[in-house]
């Protein structure tokens, strides 16, 4: 196609994986803020900060929060799996209920 001596080509589309490889890649940051006031006067103010990155890039600013969160790491060598934490749950729950009937039989018995 051709208006007035120049071609017009097209433009390559960008995909939604490559825009998505981009932000996981660079970062992106949303930041705002809600401020509730009445009469010039602030009652209550909302920050909120969003950072969207790969692990990666998390790591390079200083963000590795996720190694030291004790629900998303595996337990470190020696220490208890968790089959050997289920375990102890169940022999504590047990001691439990051993030690409460114990009181119950030591307990004075109520007269009427």
């Amino acid at each position: 196609m051709s208006m007035s001596g120049r071609t017009i080509t097209p433009t390559p589309s960008t995909s939604i994986i490559d825009i998505l490889d981009r932000v996981l890649d660079k970062g992106l940051v949303i930041a705002g803020d809600i401020s509730i006031s009445l009469a010039n006067v602030e009652l209550l103010t909302i920050r909120i900060r969003l950072l969207v990155c790969s692990v990666d890039k998390a790591e390079q600013i200083g963000l590795n929060w996720w190694r030291y969160d004790r629900r998303l790491v595996e337990p470190a060598a020696g220490g208890a799996s968790v089959g050997e934490g289920a375990s102890e749950i169940r022999r504590l729950e047990s001691r439990i209920a051993d030690l409460e009937r114990t009181l119950r039989a030591a307990a004075p018995k109520k007269t009427v």
